[in-house]
């Protein structure tokens, strides 16, 4: 900090100050500039997220109205499931696979659908099996979210950080130059309010973000669980018509 408060100090008898974004950040202390790097690296990562969910979603709404309209065109389950095959390609889609397979082990053994018991079970199974789907697509589509919500919370009180160490560095170069001009006070003002400002600019698009991202999967999660619940009763009616 001394370091820093001289070179300050040294600014006094200079009329040649630039006041540049880049300027304020090579006159930076170290510690000043290791949060303005920090902060801007969590800005960038916070907006390859932002962009990454948001297309991401993009599409998985678009398949999921493609799937629902083949689904519900009246065409055999069967078929739909081979074209799919066992590596299906986005979550609902995941979620239809799973029922099936597990439809499939429990219909190789006959005397499940005769018997009550046996057939109650197998529904079950499969309730579980799509659940258990929905759970991991849900929980892979969530994956840094939690990053945009700490980024959102923390990187103002990072750069405010940032903030009073400028403002430390602003006051001991007054103290060594005893001198109060602007041109002592400026460049360590002009770097802590540089700090704020970089905190603020990862903060805000990261909260404004997660609350929109947040909203979109809870919608896209519970359409997985309707279609889920949907399914199961399809299914349920198809096990009971060939026990009966």
């Amino acid at each position: 900090m001394d370091t820093q408060a001289l070179e300050m100090a040294q600014l006094a008898g200079s009329t040649d100050i630039s006041m540049s974004v880049w300027s304020l950040f090579w006159r930076a202390d170290f510690i000043v500039k290791a949060v303005m790097i920090l902060l801007l690296g969590a800005s960038l990562w916070s907006w390859a997220i932002i962009f990454d969910k948001s297309l991401r979603l993009r599409r998985l709404r678009s398949e999921a109205e493609e799937f629902e309209e083949a689904f519900w065109s009246g065409g055999s389950l069967e078929d739909l499931y081979d074209r799919i095959g066992r590596d299906p390609t986005h979550p609902m889609a995941g979620v239809f696979s799973a029922a099936m397979l597990e439809l499939k082990r429990g219909l190789q053994r006959q005397e499940t659908i005769a018997d009550d018991r046996l057939r109650a079970g197998l529904q079950q199974r499969i309730n579980q099996a799509m659940q258990v789907t929905v759970d991991r697509e849900m929980d892979t589509l969530e994956r840094y979210m939690g990053f945009l919500a700490t980024v959102g919370s923390t990187a103002p009180f990072v750069g405010l950080f940032g903030t009073v160490w400028g403002i430390m560095n602003a006051f001991t170069a007054i103290a060594i130059a005893k001198n109060t001009s602007l041109t002592i006070v400026a460049p360590g003002i002009a770097e802590a309010l540089f700090a704020t400002a970089l905190g603020l600019l990862a903060a805000i698009p990261a909260v404004i973000a997660y609350n929109k991202l947040s909203t979109d999967l809870d919608r896209y999660g519970s359409r997985l669980e309707t279609f889920a619940a949907e399914f199961q009763s399809l299914l349920s009616r198809q096990l009971d018509e060939k026990g009966a």
